[in-house]
């Protein structure tokens, strides 16, 4: 089982809450607040600019 360190959770307005999370290989992961041991994972940086697209509001939706 890989160990996943969990930031703080990201909350936007009025939706659901995300964390984001990395293990020691350096791959990234990203789950529902609260439903951790379901996840996705890819690269540390696919997921930085999956997160930077959304805070440039280019999926704002997504939060």
């Amino acid at each position: 089982m890989t160990d996943i360190e969990w930031e703080a959770p990201f909350c936007g307005e009025g939706n659901n809450c995300f964390r984001i999370g990395t293990d020691a290989d350096g791959n990234a992961y990203i789950a529902v607040a609260g439903q951790e041991d379901t996840y996705l994972t890819d690269t540390r940086e696919a997921l930085s600019a999956l997160i930077q697209d959304i805070k440039a509001g280019k999926a704002d939706h997504l939060l």
